[in-house]
């Protein structure tokens, strides 16, 4: 199979470099990694404005761009280049896809204008202390109440922008019900009463991370009571195609850095990349990045043609896009020598978010045994 981007496409992917360019240097990075917000609202609305792009996997009906998978990957993956500090990922990929999959047709009209617009962010609430990723480990309870009205309480962490979302998408059970049964999506506005929003030190300050109390906070049920477990688990998948898409452009922007440098810097009287133990490393991080491509391209155009094997390349994908990414960046650090461990130098920026990214929706581990446990299926 030869997998290659449409001319439009390569343009489109042309617009977004250019714009991240100029509104995303290293130097702007740094300066959001200080802020509790984590973005700038005035990007975020050029971003919106001028570029469509929080609607761009929306559907057309409910005010976003109609396009697919692919397109989403192109934007990721630039921003993953570029290392964006924006609200897109909570916002466009993690609680549009969630609201895509949950909602019936007068709460996607509702909520999802807003969120392809820009005018609202976004945050999907799904793990908990526990760690887990999946509906079993869902403990948050939703009490049914008055006027159609459910009560949360309980607690989230790990909940990307939690701490600035304007709405928040959140996984919860019946208090009695186990397993996969019970479990269902609700949307709750991010001020609510009886919501306690706490951002979280983390090693990645570009990616703002909040823990999250509910405190029978009332909420809006998405869809039907009980059946959010399936939905839920196609988010988890595109949000993990996506992050893998957004992965391997941080890792082509390391290989890029790395490749630069071993052609400049001069060790006894000529270049590091002439040296062949340079040349093996160059060589193994273009073979692994280029390979966790194939499987990133491929699981995004099944995402787009509904393949009924996606579960299975969504945990192939994330897989490879978090080993290629880590080690790319372990070795672009050893490739620059002294400065590249240092914090004036810029590799440590991707390096963080590797490691996030890296076991954010569940490591490579788990997304291995998950594969084979989906392929044999």
């Amino acid at each position: 199979m030869q997998f290659s981007f449409s001319d439009d496409q390569e343009q489109f992917r042309s617009v977004i470099q250019r714009f991240l360019t100029d509104k995303s240097p290293t130097t702007e990075v740094r300066r959001l990694m200080e802020t509790p917000e984590g973005y700038d609202p005035a990007v975020w609305k050029q971003l919106s404005e001028e570029l469509a792009l929080p609607g761009i996997h929306i559907p057309e009906a409910y005010g976003g761009a109609g396009f697919g998978p692919v397109e989403l990957g192109i934007v990721m993956e630039e921003f993953g280049r570029s290392l964006l500090c924006a609200p897109f990922f909570s916002t466009s990929v993690l609680a549009a896809h969630a609201i895509l999959n949950a909602a019936d047709e007068a709460q996607k009209a509702d909520l999802l204008p807003d969120l392809a617009s820009g005018q609202r962010t976004a945050a999907l609430a799904v793990t908990e202390p526990n760690g887990r990723w999946d509906a079993l480990g869902i403990e948050l309870t939703a009490t049914a109440a008055e006027h159609g009205e459910f009560l949360l309480k309980g607690t989230k962490s790990f909940v990307v922008d939690g701490n600035t979302a304007d709405l928040l998408i959140v996984a919860a059970r019946s208090p009695t019900s186990t397993g996969d049964d019970g479990v269902s999506l609700f949307a709750i506005p991010g001020g609510a009463t009886g919501i306690d929003r706490r951002l979280l030190e983390s090693m990645d300050a570009t990616r703002k991370i909040s823990l999250i109390e509910f405190d029978n906070a009332r909420a809006q049920l998405l869809g039907k009571l009980g059946a959010g477990a399936p939905a839920l688990s196609r988010t988890m998948d595109q949000a993990a195609i996506a992050l893998a898409n957004e992965m391997i452009g941080g890792a082509q922007a390391l290989m890029d850095s790395a490749v630069d440098y071993a052609k400049l810097r001069m060790q006894f009287g000529r270049t590091i990349g002439s040296f062949q133990a340079i040349k093996h490393k160059c060589a193994d991080m273009l073979l692994e990045v280029e390979l966790a491509k194939s499987a990133v391209y491929y699981a995004a155009q099944a995402a787009a043609d509904n393949d009924p094997e996606l579960p299975a390349l969504a945990s192939l994908a994330k897989a490879s896009a978090a080993d290629a990414y880590i080690n790319t960046a372990a070795t672009c650090i050893q490739l620059h020598g002294g400065i590249g461990f240092t914090w004036d130098h810029d590799t440590h920026l991707w390096f963080k978010r590797a490691k996030s990214s890296e076991v954010f929706l569940g490591d490579p581990s788990y997304h291995r045994e998950l594969y084979m446990q989906r392929i044999a299926a």
